[in-house]
């Protein structure tokens, strides 16, 4: 998994509240067991048009934040099904940090295990981030995981907390395998002294 520790780029603001899993990844998409190829069908049906076209009107569509990697949201992202496919899609498109007051739990536990950030802030700093977003591609915000503080194209920062141990994963670019790979030189030693002391097993 790829290491996060600073991240400075477009933010793209998405006000809309209860955005649910189905809404960032349909279901007819979770047949793959492949975490790429998803990114073209995230938010499918807000993002494109009945015949299959662009909708212009979704952010996400709109050529100031087809490069955007912060997605600031309304509040209670990620609700609904507990499928891993939505932050894979995420991912895929580019998104490396999603900003909400609120998260649903199973959504916002996936996004570290698959090397996003997902912030909560009150609403008071989401209401100053939403509006630096609409700003465009002119607006660069920066995301700072190592002092954890979240600072706007004009210079406000905001604070954010994180439970140490996530912190320490994506700081480090460790996802459950890499956690596991960490201890390989205690497995080993396990192994081998089970297999003298049990040659049989």
């Amino acid at each position: 998994m790829e290491k996060f520790e600073k991240l400075t780029g477009i933010a793209a603001p998405m006000p809309l509240v209860n955005i649910d899993t189905d809404m960032i990844i349909p279901k007819q998409f979770l047949k793959t067991i492949k975490r790429s190829g998803l990114g073209v069908h995230a938010f499918d049906e807000m993002r494109y048009l009945d015949d299959g076209s662009e909708n212009p009107d979704f952010v996400l569509n709109k050529p100031q934040y087809r490069e955007a990697q912060v997605l600031v949201a309304g509040d209670n992202f990620g609700c609904g099904s507990s499928r891993e496919h939505a932050p894979w899609a995420l991912a895929d498109f580019g998104i490396k940090v999603v900003i909400s007051t609120s998260f649903a739990d199973i959504f916002y536990n996936n996004c570290f295990k698959n090397g996003m950030l997902p912030i909560v802030m009150p609403q008071e700093a989401v209401d100053v981030l939403m509006k630096d977003a609409e700003k465009g591609s002119n607006a660069r915000m920066t995301v700072d995981l190592e002092n954890q503080v979240v600072t706007t194209s004009d210079g406000e920062a905001f604070a954010f907390e994180i439970d140490p141990f996530r912190k320490h994963c994506l700081l480090e670019g460790l996802d459950d395998v890499g956690l596991t790979m960490e201890k390989v030189g205690a497995i080993d030693s396990y192994e081998s002294a089970v297999g003298q002391s049990r040659p049989w097993v």
